[in-house]
């Protein structure tokens, strides 16, 4: 698993841009075809994830094995192959594999390559048994989770290529019951002025100072935004503090040099939205704001760079064999386990839209992983739990208690 792993994080697959979606599908087919698997790609229409910092091609791939037993229920297993960007204030090389007693270190080890080399390994393990199956599993090697306009994952939904229930490896190492997340959406602002000499600024439009007022006044909305609680069940660490609707100004860009007035600003938001919510209804109140407080520019333009919608009561029959599997496979014990939504998101709220319900989640992380922060590492510990659990669940001999 750790070969594994080392080989997944050295293959650059950083969102934006995406471009290196095609080299990783080629990898997971030479890591499963020993374990006989057959592989089909679908790729995703560039005019429906096209989007500014988005490049390359957008290849999702399905494994399934070739001596798959019809007559056994499918199991689509999920997993986003892309990552946040390596970023600053790594003490080890980002893309390569760093072993460190029980930790591994690298971007992707903890979201989520690292569970996609521990699924693998509960493949060679029940393969190399000859252990009967429960299930038929089918393996979504997915892209443009963190942040793309179109996620592969829902392009294969709408196509109708998931198929079953769905065992989603986008979460945590802990015990919990998955009771859905929230939608997010991130808008670019564009501020319009005229650049001019910061010299001779007659007939200049400082497209930054311009933006003052609109920045003040999305600062002003996101108190209001963010006083809106929602029913979701919020997480332990939340100490009975409800979730709430976010409103975040991520990033600001603007101007080159000291010599020159900026003609453009850029500010990028990120709304993250409660399933009470609509995402029209979330956008509309932005859009209003940004027109009402774009006096003095020459201009305000917006458009939507991602959107993941939320996820709503995502439990199912088959979650009672999952929460059984994970509890022998962590060492959890059943009464452990409790029930809790996020204000992160999903790109599971599409395949909940193209009607799949049931998705079970299960994963790595772990609040202290550095997850999309500099020096991600997951735990050798994890990955071996990770794996049995996915071996257990995958098991026809396995009985849940």
């Amino acid at each position: 698993m750790q070969a594994d792993l080392a080989r997944m994080v050295a293959c650059d697959t950083s969102f934006p841009p995406g471009a290196g979606y095609a080299a990783f599908a080629g990898l997971m087919e030479e890591l499963l075809e020993p374990l006989g698997f057959v592989f089909r790609r679908v790729s995703v229409p560039e005019a429906l994830w096209r989007a500014p910092g988005a490049a390359g091609e957008r290849v999702n791939l399905i494994a399934s094995r070739a001596a798959a037993d019809p007559a056994l229920p499918v199991v689509s297993l999920y997993f986003h192959v892309d990552t946040v960007p390596p970023g600053d204030g790594w003490t080890r090389p980002p893309l390569a594999l760093t072993a460190e007693g029980n930790r591994l270190y690298g971007r992707g080890t903890n979201d989520m390559k690292g569970t996609i080399a521990a699924v693998l390994g509960a493949l060679r393990a029940l393969a190399g048994q000859g252990w009967p199956l429960a299930f038929e599993p089918v393996l979504l090697f997915c892209t443009d989770e963190e942040g793309g306009l179109y996620p592969g994952v829902r392009y294969l939904a709408e196509q109708g290529f998931v198929r079953g229930h769905l065992l989603s490896f986008n979460g945590g190492a802990v015990p919990r019951i998955w009771a859905g997340c929230f939608g997010s959406f991130d808008l670019l602002v564009r501020v319009q002025g005229r650049a001019a000499h910061s010299g001779e600024p007659a007939g200049g439009v400082n497209a930054i100072e311009a933006a003052l007022p609109l920045l003040n006044a999305l600062a002003a909305l996101k108190q209001r935004v963010q006083a809106r609680a929602s029913a979701l069940p919020p997480p332990p660490h939340y100490k009975g503090r409800p979730l709430t609707a976010l409103l975040t100004i991520a990033a600001a860009h603007g101007g080159q040099k000291g010599s020159a007035l900026p003609g453009r600003f850029d500010i990028l938001l990120n709304r993250r939205y409660a399933p009470e919510e609509s995402f029209e209804t979330a956008r509309a109140e932005i859009e209003a704001v940004v027109q009402a407080h774009a006096v003095g520019t020459l201009g305000v333009q917006t458009e939507l760079l991602g959107h993941l919608s939320p996820v709503a009561d995502p439990t199912g029959p088959h979650w009672p064999r999952w929460q059984a599997a994970l509890a022998e496979g962590f060492g959890w014990a059943p009464e452990s386990f409790r029930a809790w939504g996020a204000s992160s998101s999903s790109d599971m709220g599409w395949v909940q839209a193209a009607g799949i319900r049931e998705i079970l989640l299960g994963g790595l992380g772990r609040p202290d992983n550095a997850g999309h922060a500099a020096d991600e590492y997951t735990t050798t510990d994890d990955l071996l739990a990770l794996a049995r659990s996915v071996l257990l669940y995958l098991a026809a001999d396995f009985p849940p208690r």
